[in-house]
């Protein structure tokens, strides 16, 4: 009887040795990605996911939406009008943009923001279809005193609001998503007496 070998085995038919992992570190992430997002046309976080995986990188896709959020990836429409991620002028493979987190936000904002809602403690958010793990990203980024946490779906960020100063959470939300909507328009960045993204003031009194 003939034996069969198999690629990667050594000796008669065992087990093929698995693919060799890519180092599991932020930079290595970041500079995949960054490496596929500009040789390809990649439309979906889990089309992203397969893609790192087949060169030994296995991330979630919680991991993932992170890392798209701090390359500052955002949505573009393709020329069979389908929508693909790009990654703005200028990013470094492996490297985060230079910006803070609140300039990042606001960029985001005015990228992907179609609607901002209060409704009770919690401000709905709706984005164009795959925008808002983008923007779920950003706002957890910005570190918002107002925010508690966000749980984004396809097109929708629902933002958890806490107790800030004694205001409740459903009276936080109104004035946050008035702000958002601010941005989103470019009313905030560079005009005076305009209401302002505040990051977390650690000095600042806040209650869960």
């Amino acid at each position: 009887m003939t034996e069969e070998r198999s690629a990667g085995s050594v000796g008669p038919v065992g087990p093929v040795a698995p693919p060799a992992r890519a180092p599991l570190t932020k930079n290595a992430r970041h500079s995949r990605v960054a490496a596929l997002l500009a040789a390809r046309s990649v439309r979906s976080q889990q089309e992203l996911g397969l893609l790192l995986a087949a060169q030994g990188v296995h991330v979630t896709q919680a991991t993932l939406s992170r890392d798209l959020g701090e390359l500052g990836a955002y949505k573009v429409r393709t020329g069979d009008g389908g929508l693909a991620y790009a990654l703005p002028d200028g990013t470094d493979r492996g490297s985060r943009p230079g910006t803070s987190g609140t300039a990042q936000l606001a960029r985001r904002l005015e990228e992907l923001l179609l609607s901002s809602e209060a409704a009770g403690s919690s401000v709905v958010l709706r984005t164009p279809p795959g925008g808002a793990h983008l923007l779920a990203s950003s706002i957890d980024a910005a570190e918002l005193p107002e925010v508690a946490g966000t749980i984004a779906g396809d097109d929708t960020v629902l933002l958890i609001c806490r107790t800030v100063e004694e205001r409740s959470g459903a009276e936080v939300a109104g004035p946050l998503s008035e702000r958002l909507l601010a941005s989103a328009d470019g009313l905030i960045r560079g005009t005076p007496g305009a209401p302002t993204l505040h990051p977390v003031d650690e000095d600042r009194p806040l209650e869960n």
